[in-house]
């Protein structure tokens, strides 16, 4: 099984990369993220790779980074969404706004993606809200929403926060912003914060 590429930019097309590996072509799908992540033609790559081999087809998926192979790989493990589905889905959503909108249950943020409509996203957070909490994806991306997994997500939309976020969006901000805010906040007043707290600094963090 192919796990990395490593090789020249070849040639990219809407949804897909040739890489030359030492004079080997290899055609690789990958989201729009990766895309347009990749170096000119004839440039140096590196991409992570999935292998999906079945009676007729041999494909190869790659992707920027280890983490958002991984979520490829737990997007394509829910009931309905298939590895076109899985490359649209993070073309939109990075690992770190992915990991942000399931932990924060934002619906509408997954249903971005072209061919996920309202129902297939509410399934893809509801099935990956317990699991994302066992996955590496860096420092930055578990500081961004730390309270993204198990019992801190628990604690993270209960009570005063539950409220913040609910005004924060009323006020016309998307969830997984308003979560992401109140999450932050929470972690610098360990917990502590009141409910007036967390919308005023939520408010200033979010102000552009």
């Amino acid at each position: 099984m192919i796990g990395r590429l490593k090789g020249l930019v070849e040639e990219t097309g809407d949804d897909w990369a040739l890489i030359d590996v030492g004079g080997v072509c290899y055609s690789v799908f990958c989201s729009g993220r990766t895309l347009a992540a990749l170096p000119a033609r004839g440039q140096a790559t590196v991409l992570e790779i999935e292998t999906h081999v079945r009676e007729d087809h041999f494909h190869l998926y790659g992707f920027a980074s280890p983490a958002e192979r991984d979520w490829f790989k737990l997007l394509t493990s829910v009931q309905g969404v298939g590895a076109k589905v899985g490359l649209a889905i993070l073309s939109v959503l990075g690992p770190e706004q992915l990991l942000q909108a399931i932990a924060a249950g934002d619906k509408a943020a997954v249903a971005r993606a072209n061919g996920v409509g309202p129902k297939l996203a509410g399934r893809v957070v509801s099935e990956l809200k317990d699991k994302v909490g066992g996955m590496t994806l860096g420092a930055a991306a578990q500081a961004t929403a730390a309270a993204g997994s198990g019992e801190a997500v628990a604690a993270a939309v209960t009570g005063p926060a539950d409220e913040a976020i609910s005004a924060l969006v009323n006020l016309g901000y998307g969830r997984s912003e308003a979560f992401g805010a109140v999450g932050r906040i929470l972690q610098e007043s360990d917990g502590k914060a009141d409910l007036d707290t967390l919308i005023r600094l939520g408010l200033r963090e979010l102000a552009p």
